[in-house]
């Protein structure tokens, strides 16, 4: 069941990835691109990863989306204008993504622990949460409050840099 959910999710993500590059308009892209992050938040999911799963969601597809969006709506960028392929680019590009899938293939073939799967997970074992909870504001903590601060300033600087000025 999880082998079937991880492959619909695999092809989700990728899929979805593809239409970022090639859709022409800004808007259509950023959401394609919501979609990429929420299938890999299934993926993690599926590995057991919950936390990171979740923050996937939260930070990623809410609030660095959220961002895009508003960068994308601030500048008014419109639609591209579709322009001739370049056959040697295309070529080229196809050349090297063959020689990644084939390189890729090989690499997973000579893993023999990539035909098993994962052990579950203790019982008594704490959740990544509280580890990287721990972790945060235990030793990180002074990072962690200068990130804070730091994003603090930038939105404040996003706010004066957009606001019009009215005469």
């Amino acid at each position: 069941m999880f082998t079937i959910l991880f492959w619909i999710l695999s092809l989700l993500m990728l899929g979805s990835a593809v239409a970022v590059v090639l859709l022409r308009d800004p808007v259509s892209s950023a959401m394609c691109l919501v979609l990429s992050f929420l299938a890999l938040a299934g993926l993690y999911i599926t590995l057991d990863a919950f936390f990171i799963g979740i923050i996937q969601i939260l930070v990623y597809a809410g609030a660095v989306m959220v961002l895009f969006l508003f960068i994308i709506m601030l500048l008014d960028l419109k639609a591209e204008v579709r322009r001739k392929f370049n056959l040697a680019a295309l070529a080229g590009g196809s050349l090297v993504l063959g020689g990644f899938a084939i390189l890729l293939t090989q690499v997973v073939k000579s893993l023999p622990s990539a035909a098993y799967p994962f052990p579950a997970l203790a019982p008594g074992v704490p959740s990544d949460a509280v580890g990287v909870g721990t972790a945060l504001f235990s030793g990180f903590n002074l990072p962690l409050q200068i990130i804070g601060v730091l994003l603090l300033v930038s939105t404040v600087g996003v706010v004066v840099l957009s606001r019009r000025t009215l005469r």
